[in-house]
């Protein structure tokens, strides 16, 4: 027989016993008042001499007696019945629970507890162990129904599809979840319906009882317990899948796991078959993950937490967060590391001499090839975590610029030794471009490290124009002679960091607005429509910043913001946070 079948058959046998008390009992104790009430006294009268040797206060004795006798037998009875009841509910197959045969073996006690409440239908000794049993019962239930939600979350988690649902199956949620969450919710909505519904009973049933009262404070205070203890171990084990697609970091950032994806995880998908519609990709499943635990944070926890304390849903809200973070700095590290390669093949392999680069003509296409990373990044975050795209872009937009910083540092005295006019002017137009493109995603802390980045690109611009030619006629200058660059017939030593700025900003002005709109096909997805006809002023800030907020044409020298201040060790150069 299947489990079903014999829980079904439990049932059946704490319905029949209940039946019997129900029937027996009130009909037996009737009897026993009336015998000791004296409605038969007339059919059995004795003599007066008899009666006058049974003095009243004797037969009264005998009449309590025999009521605590017949009592006794009823709670020996009873006895029986809550043995044989408790044996055969503990039997109840727990996968079953949802299954009315637990419920209705409750709701068999009750029935014969409200029969012996009726007037002269048991001892109230005999109420007194109905309740205590029915209340026994449902303690036994609730804390199986708590043990049932954390087992039934357990085994959903071995069935994760990575198989996206539909916007009206997440009730038109913003997060692109799996259907583990749902599953997960399902699980505690059942659980929850039944157990709100047995204390409901119970606290109606408990009014006039301070002892029942106080039990029901300690079962409720279980349960309480019981669903945050869930909710929790549920964002334990949204850590553990998001661990197990990182456990090999070397992978997952690597350059032959480019997009996520490497040869060794396609064989791995092929020896099981993946479910039609699923993610493959790492990278696309840590969002899934990531959307998953936004969903349990930002919808579940206040659901499902409403009859809790506010401080629980606090407690969920900060685990969740933290896990967010956890998880979120597994993906941005492995963007970040994409990121990096896309920089030094921008800054260092790109065939340009920074000491003698060519004339500036507009932004490179090894620029626009390195926002393409971060427009990918935009494309995924967008489509598998939307929530959280402008956190994730500002983290790595703050993690390119300083990623400039560590590879200017690493070969300043290297393939970065010289910077002349032409490269200084490159350089800060697609800088500039940057900036206006990824303005939206732009942290305070990126735009202070882009500032720091500005002005250890004009120290080096500053060192290599004044820096004396030793060997003339032997030795030709690493930098081509400011005379080509400069309008005016200042060189050398003459040249002030102001010129260097003024000649970076006149190419600005005559080619960045040409270069946003001959790209804006590439990077339109960053802002719904780009500033065509004049730069943010946030741009515009990017030089102001070096004039020391001067207002007339004298301007001071940045020079004395910059130079001697940058170095390898600066502080400004930071690490990234997370």
């Amino acid at each position: 027989m299947t489990s079903e079948e014999l829980d079904a058959l439990r049932g059946r046998y704490i319905r029949q016993l209940t039946a019997v008390l129900i029937h027996h009992v009130p009909v037996f104790w009737k009897v026993a008042l009336s015998v000791s009430s004296g409605k038969f006294a007339k059919s059995s009268q004795v003599a007066a001499d008899s009666s006058a040797n049974n003095p009243v206060n004797k037969a009264e004795d005998r009449l309590v007696d025999y009521l605590d006798e017949v009592a006794g037998m009823i709670c020996n009875t009873l006895s029986a019945y809550k043995s044989k009841v408790l044996t055969a509910f503990n039997d109840l197959e727990e996968s079953n629970i949802l299954n009315p045969h637990m419920n209705d073996a409750i709701k068999e006690i009750s029935k014969a507890s409200r029969a012996f409440e009726a007037k002269e239908s048991a001892p109230s000794i005999a109420v007194t162990v109905l309740r205590t049993l029915e209340f026994e019962i449902s303690k036994i239930y609730i804390l199986r129904l708590c043990s049932w939600m954390r087992t039934s979350t357990e085994d959903i988690l071995k069935d994760e599809s990575w198989v996206p649902v539909s916007i009206l199956e997440r009730n038109k949620s913003p997060y692109s979840i799996s259907s583990l969450p749902l599953a997960f919710r399902a699980i505690m909505v059942s659980a929850m319906d039944e157990i709100n519904a047995m204390l409901q009973s119970l606290q109606s049933e408990s009014a006039n009882s301070e002892d029942v009262s106080s039990q029901l404070q300690d079962i409720q205070e279980s349960v309480r317990l019981a669903f945050l203890n869930c909710l929790l171990d549920f964002a334990g084990h949204l850590e553990h899948i998001g661990s197990k697609l990182t456990q090999n970091k070397s992978n997952l950032g690597s350059m032959h796991f480019q997009n996520g994806y490497s040869h060794s995880h396609e064989a791995a998908e092929r020896s099981v078959d993946p479910v039609p519609g699923s993610i493959i990709d790492p990278h696309l499943k840590l969002l899934m993950v990531l959307s998953n635990i936004g969903y349990c944070r930002d919808e579940l926890a206040h659901e499902l937490g409403k009859v809790d304390e506010d401080s629980d849903i606090q407690d969920l809200v900060m685990s969740y967060s933290g896990l967010e973070e956890k998880v979120l700095e597994q993906y941005t590290l492995a963007k970040t590391n994409l990121i990096r390669s896309a920089a030094v093949n921008y800054l260092l392999d790109a065939g340009v001499q920074w000491g003698a680069a060519p004339a500036v003509k507009g932004v490179r296409d090894v620029a626009v090839d390195l926002l393409h990373t971060l427009v990918a990044v935009h494309a995924e975050v967008f489509a598998g975590c939307k929530p959280l795209l402008d956190k994730t872009l500002g983290i790595l937009v703050e993690g390119l610029i300083d990623i400039f910083l560590g590879l200017f540092n690493e070969n300043k005295t290297k393939d970065l030794r010289a910077l002349d006019p032409n490269g200084f002017s490159q350089l800060m137009l697609e800088l500039e471009y940057f900036e206006t493109i990824l303005n939206p995603y732009f942290t305070h802390d990126a735009r202070e490290s882009l500032k720091t980045l500005q002005g250890v690109l004009l120290e080096k611009a500053i060192e290599t124009v004044t820096e004396p030619t030793e060997t003339p006629s032997h030795q030709r200058r690493a930098t081509r002679g400011i005379d080509d660059v400069l309008p005016d017939d200042r060189s050398g030593s003459n040249v002030s960091p102001d010129d260097l700025i003024a000649l970076a900003q006149q190419h600005s002005s005559e080619l960045l607005q040409s270069e946003l709109e001959r790209t804006r096909i590439n990077t339109a997805c960053f802002v719904e429509s780009l500033p065509l006809d004049s730069v943010p002023e946030s741009a515009k800030a990017a030089y102001a910043s070096f004039r020391g907020g001067s207002m007339g044409g004298a301007m001071d020298s940045p020079g004395r913001s910059f130079r001697g201040s940058q170095s390898a060790s600066s502080p400004s150069f930071r690490q990234r946070r997370r």
